[in-house]
């Protein structure tokens, strides 16, 4: 039972799809984190071709009041744009541009996250698009800091 509490807390998964996934790895737990992954980022795959209508525009502010950014992070639907996780990723995702400053949305998508290297922010994304089921998507972003010049 303790594998399937945190099997379900480092990963968000359903219960039912932890406990399938301890089952088929036969206990590794491992093996079953591997799995329930695998199946969000498929569950993710599902929702590439859905519209998306909502979304939060999340910010952050370096402590220093130097750098600055927003990020437009859009969804299907009103009730996942409320959704704290999916504003916590915002959060994230606005934190990774004012640090590493990517040129366009895909390379963004394609930088390790500055908290984790083992995953990439479109990891990051795919991972809670299939826990909660619907498309999200960075749909663009700006950064600001102290003595850029405007574009």
């Amino acid at each position: 039972m303790d594998d399937l509490k945190k099997l379900r807390t480092e990963t968000g998964a359903r219960v039912m799809d932890a406990k399938k996934a301890l089952e088929e790895a036969q206990g590794d737990f491992a093996k079953a984190k591997q799995l329930v992954e695998e199946k969000g980022l498929a569950r993710a795959e599902k929702t590439v071709d859905r519209e998306t209508k909502a979304g939060f525009i999340a910010n952050y502010v370096h402590n220093n009041g130097q750098v600055a950014s927003l990020v437009e992070l859009v969804c299907e639907t009103d009730f996942v744009a409320q959704n704290q996780e999916f504003r916590d990723l915002g959060r994230e995702i606005a934190m990774q541009v004012s640090a590493m400053n990517p040129a366009d949305v895909k390379e963004l998508l394609d930088q390790e996250f500055i908290r984790d290297a083992s995953q990439t922010i479109g990891k990051l994304i795919k991972s809670l698009s299939g826990k909660i089921g619907e498309k999200i998507e960075v749909s663009r972003f700006a950064r600001f800091a102290i003595g850029d010049e405007q574009k």
